[in-house]
């Protein structure tokens, strides 16, 4: 995937990591890469020079890697750029907003040059598609086994070889070497050991000298070491410590020490690897379910502007009685909304990612919410709700204006007035009250009371309580849209009343 032609771009605050991150591209064969030390370094480099990969660090002065990313999606001429994300320490809550700004991948330091390979592979690959299903790379078959850490053990002695060998080899794969040399091509490679046990005292090379250039090579540099020495000078364990180990053992070897000390470490590694897959597995679950939706949403349209068609040609053949007239009326605005709401998906992502750009106008908020009223009878007749509609203080020659976006009020009072309706048991009243103000204020009410336990996850993404098939959806996206508006939406519970109520605030229009 990686062509003479490619340029990278990698931003990172530290001079060693560009300088290291910069030669494992070089040993993939990238032979244009340019460098930035921040966010903002980067992103005026990227108004100028033409970048096909970009390569982030996470945490940096000035301006960070998740604030670059956003500026990139946000951007319609960048925004189609893979970007990998590298970081030491994030969160899982982190790493979900990563994936929401529309990250192409993310990568755990520290990471050899086979790890990076296989991400940009994958970010360069990755493309949305409409018509067929989404891609997952197949597992090797290293990965479809039992995951087992690698030891490599360097000693010139081959009966030192052979015992500590035999102490490891039923739960390790054991990789062995008699010289430094050997051993520095081992660690060198794309599938570099997880740990080194090494002896200090060999020919040619000895066990200083190797670590000394491990430290100094960019996908060998991190490999934890574990000198096995008969040495007991305190200046040659503090050298030893200088060049990056993280334990010694005196020979002759007791095993069960050796096997706890290398047990606990490699413990950790195993936690790093578990951590990059559960972050890869976020980022692959991400991708199927946005997708899907956008599989969904196309798949969605034509069938709508059948309705519609259906819907107007009727109407304009005529012999209706009155009533059928209005429910045909009601079905073209819904397929017409609907439509809309569909092509709106673009900016609940953009919402979602911080980059939507809000173009208020006067949104008259009555006649919309009778609408969507008289929609929701003939939706939920059969469980006889009444729905009422109460304006304070105002009458038809008033009309209540608020600031916002049309389509984003129908789609959050329809959300709102949906999630009700559905929650409402048969027979009982779903009132609506619009109250002009300092901001227009909507109180929406209706049985029962939200339960205490849901409470606190009400307006949470993907929660959902006692509705069969829901998404959890309505809720979330309904606030989303309110904040949007710069208005909000806040959940009041009347326990004594067995009441939900939710509270909507929007500016007005002056």
């Amino acid at each position: 995937m990686i062509t003479a032609d490619t340029v990278f771009l990698v931003v990172d605050d530290a001079d060693t990591m560009r300088r290291v991150n910069s030669s494992q591209l070089e040993r993939l064969g990238a032979r244009h890469i340019l460098t930035a030390d921040n966010g903002k370094e980067a992103f005026a480099l990227l108004r100028t020079r033409k970048v096909n990969v970009i390569l982030s660090d996470w945490n940096m002065p000035v301006m960070d890697g998740l604030t670059l990313l956003r500026k990139v999606r946000s951007d319609p001429k960048l925004a189609m750029l893979p970007f990998i994300m590298i970081t030491a320490e994030s969160s899982r809550a982190q790493i979900t907003e990563a994936i929401a700004a529309g990250v192409s991948n993310i990568l755990i330091k520290p990471f050899t040059a086979n790890d990076l390979s296989q991400r940009i592979t994958r970010a360069m690959n990755h493309r949305p598609r409409l018509h067929s299903p989404p891609v997952i790379a197949e597992p090797t078959q290293e990965s479809k086994e039992e995951y087992r850490p690698t030891l490599l053990v360097v000693d010139d002695v081959p009966d030192n070889l052979a015992l500590i060998a035999g102490l490891f080899q039923d739960e390790y794969r054991i990789l062995a070497a008699r010289d430094g040399r050997r051993a520095l091509a081992l660690c060198t490679s794309e599938t570099p050991p997880d740990l080194l046990l090494l002896d200090v005292m060999m020919p040619n090379m000895d066990g200083f000298e190797l670590a000394q250039h491990l430290r100094s090579h960019p996908s060998a540099s991190r490999i934890p070491i574990i000198f096995i020495t008969a040495m007991s000078d305190p200046a040659a364990q503090l050298r030893g410590l200088e060049l990056g180990a993280v334990d010694f053992v005196s020979k002759p070897v007791d095993p069960k020490s050796l096997h706890l000390r290398v047990s606990n470490l490699l413990r950790l590694v195993e936690q790093r690897n578990a951590l990059q897959q559960e972050y890869d597995t976020m980022l692959e679950l991400e991708r199927l379910r946005e997708e899907a939706s956008s599989i969904s949403r196309h798949d969605l349209k034509a069938p709508l502007c059948n309705i519609l068609g259906l819907a107007r040609s009727l109407l304009e053949g005529g012999n209706l009685l009155p009533r059928q007239m209005q429910m045909l009326h009601s079905l073209e605005t819904d397929s017409q909304n609907l439509l809309g709401m569909i092509d709106m998906a673009g900016d609940i992502y953009k919402i979602e990612t911080g980059n939507f750009e809000l173009k208020p106008v006067a949104v008259e908020l009555l006649p919309l919410v009778r609408r969507l009223c008289e929609s929701a009878r003939l939706t939920y007749q059969a469980k006889k709700l009444t729905i009422e509609v109460v304006a304070e203080h105002t009458n038809e020659s008033t009309p209540v204006l608020a600031s916002g976006d049309e389509l984003l009020c129908f789609s959050l009072l329809n959300n709102l007035l949906k999630n009700a309706c559905e929650a409402a048991p048969e027979k009982s009243r779903v009132r609506l009250t619009l109250i002009p103000a300092e901001h227009i204020e909507l109180v929406m009410e209706n049985q029962p009371a939200v339960p205490v336990a849901f409470r606190s996850r009400f307006f949470e993404k993907y929660a959902s309580d006692g509705k069969s098939g829901g998404t959890g959806l309505g809720t979330y996206s309904a606030k989303l849209l309110a904040e949007a508006q710069q208005g909000s939406l806040e959940l009041e519970i009347d326990d004594e009343a067995n009441l939900t109520r939710l509270r909507l605030q929007l500016p007005p229009r002056n």
